[in-house]
């Protein structure tokens, strides 16, 4: 048995733990080897990286992700963070994945283990290279960091493979280059692989789950929880139950008895649940590549760390409307309409005993535009009028509505100054609102050259800013590496001393103030 190394780090990582089912391709049943597949038959397969942060962690160790009990969580954050992985052997002692971290049972010693997401996303490239060795870019659609699925229908017959037998050359490929160990569903569509993957592969031997339409209507049909399956969340769960429908049998049923019951509860969806019911899919990856949308959104929003009061929340809209108007001009990009969200802390109750309900405001532009000053003055304009003076913050959302290309947009330039005031002749308004953007793209070319914190507002270096932090990270979790001004900047504050004491003892004093009453803390 050959010794796995991996690319991430110098050294054996422990290929003698190589997973069983490894050995022998065919030491289980292959119901794929009587498949027929061809234009109108296709096969695929998914296959899913095991814990895929925590494997990485692991493997970076000199660990095998089986059996050490590791997690992936900032460790600098509250008790309350997100586990963003959980290693197998965590699981299996009923640690859920994603659980929070004060969920985890004080007996149990596991390692915690900071997040890394670009090193995360690097790893996934590397094994995205593995797939390029068996199937062609065309075939292939990356479904999340740790997901992909293959068209693998044209390279049976080119290997001499069966379906199972080339799902597991890669799954065996991805662990010799790597030391990451992954599951396999295979379908007689993308819906099917999926399912395989999700239900019937953790309970196979061989980490290799195989559906076609009779397999899953034998062996699924009457699967509970109904939420296992894909695409069934718990609300669409609710309202299935409240039907009487609890199986993906009796979902058929119901629509072979009457399928407008479906169709008056779901909508078009209720189509997507009857395909599924019977196991069918009509969408193949070719599909998904030539699917364009009709329209764009851009958004961001932020879950700060803490409550911050309603001044420092100006800070954040601030650098927020700037992050977007600059992704809108790189693309470019124009709208007409945003949206500004703002969600105040769970701990703070009004004088009536009961949490503050969320403010929510859109405002629009005279013309569509990606400026920042237009954007950043409308934005702060709407904040005051919608947000509480006396709750403490702690999630800001920002949307975008009707984004559209400058090209088609048909942007003409304004009139009027920022001011409002009129501008003396049309070169004077057209040469500022050039000028503006020449200003955006000039930031753009160099964060794009020297990175995101090279260049930055004022308003960045506040303390309540979070701009320079977030610049290292990936979906709002660490990227695993830290600029130096970041650093430095983290070093000089102290940003939660009293922090907390202080915003309630201004907020009730604002509170008195105002009402004459006193507001509740809880």
């Amino acid at each position: 048995m050959a010794e796995a190394a991996s690319v991430w780090s110098a050294g054996d990582h422990g290929g003698s733990f190589r997973a069983k089912y490894t050995e022998n391709a065919n030491i289980y049943d292959d119901p794929t080897r009587f498949w027929h597949h061809g234009a109108e038959n296709r096969i695929y397969i998914i296959i899913d990286l095991k814990s895929f942060y925590a494997s990485v962690e692991c493997v970076e160790r000199g660990l095998d992700p089986m059996t050490a009990k590791l997690v992936v969580a900032d460790p600098d954050r509250s008790g309350g963070t997100i586990c963003l992985a959980v290693s197998p052997a965590l699981k299996a002692l009923g640690v859920r994945n994603r659980c929070r971290v004060y969920e985890i049972p004080a007996h149990i010693d596991y390692i915690m283990a900071p997040p890394q997401m670009q090193h995360y996303m690097d790893c996934s490239a590397d094994i995205y290279e593995v797939y390029l060795q068996y199937i062609a870019k065309e075939d292939i659609h990356i479904y999340s960091v740790d997901e992909a699925f293959m068209d693998v229908t044209d390279y049976l017959d080119l290997y001499g493979m069966t379906a199972k037998e080339l799902g597991n050359e890669i799954m065996n490929a991805v662990y010799d280059r790597t030391g990451i160990r992954s599951t396999c569903g295979i379908g007689t569509n993308m819906y099917l692989a999926k399912i395989a993957l999700d239900i019937t592969a953790k309970h196979s031997p061989d980490f290799i789950g195989i559906l076609d339409e009779d397999r899953y209507k034998a062996l699924l049909w009457d699967h509970r929880p109904i939420t296992d399956f894909w695409m069934i969340a718990s609300g669409t769960s609710r309202r299935l139950s409240r039907m009487g429908i609890h199986t993906m049998r009796e979902i058929a049923a119901a629509a072979m008895a009457d399928d407008r019951l479906l169709y008056r509860e779901f909508g078009v969806n209720a189509e997507i649940l009857i395909d599924h019911a019977f196991g069918r899919e009509t969408v193949g990856i070719s599909d998904i590549r030539n699917y364009r949308i009709k329209s764009k959104s851009l958004s961001t929003c932020q879950v700060l760390l803490r409550d911050y009061s309603f001044e420092e929340t100006r800070v954040i809209i601030s650098e927020m409307t700037d992050k977007l108007c600059l992704q809108m001009a790189d693309r470019k990009l124009v709208t007409d309409s945003v949206t500004l969200t703002i969600v105040y802390s769970r701990s703070w109750a009004d004088p009536s005993g009961f949490p503050a309900q969320p403010s929510k405001g859109t405002v629009r532009a005279p013309r569509a535009d990606c400026s920042d000053m237009v954007w950043r003055a409308l934005l702060q304009e709407e904040y005051e009028k919608i947000a509480r003076r006396d709750a403490p913050i702690r999630t800001v959302g920002i949307w975008c509505n009707r984004v559209r290309s400058l090209a088609d947009s048909g942007y003409q330039y304004g009139l009027l100054d920022e001011q409002g005031n009129l501008y003396a002749d049309f070169s004077e308004g057209s040469g500022s609102q050039d000028k503006a953007r020449r200003i955006m793209s000039t930031v753009i070319n160099i964060r794009n050259r020297y990175g995101k914190n090279s260049i930055l507002k004022g308003v960045s270096l506040d303390a309540a800013g979070t701009m320079m932090e977030r610049n290292n990270q990936i979906g709002g979790h660490k990227s695993g590496t830290m600029d130096r001004v970041v650093k430095e900047k983290l070093q000089r504050e102290d940003r939660l001393t009293d922090f907390d004491r202080t915003l309630r003892a201004e907020a009730e004093a604002w509170h008195r103030q105002k009402t004459g009453s006193h507001m509740k803390t809880i």
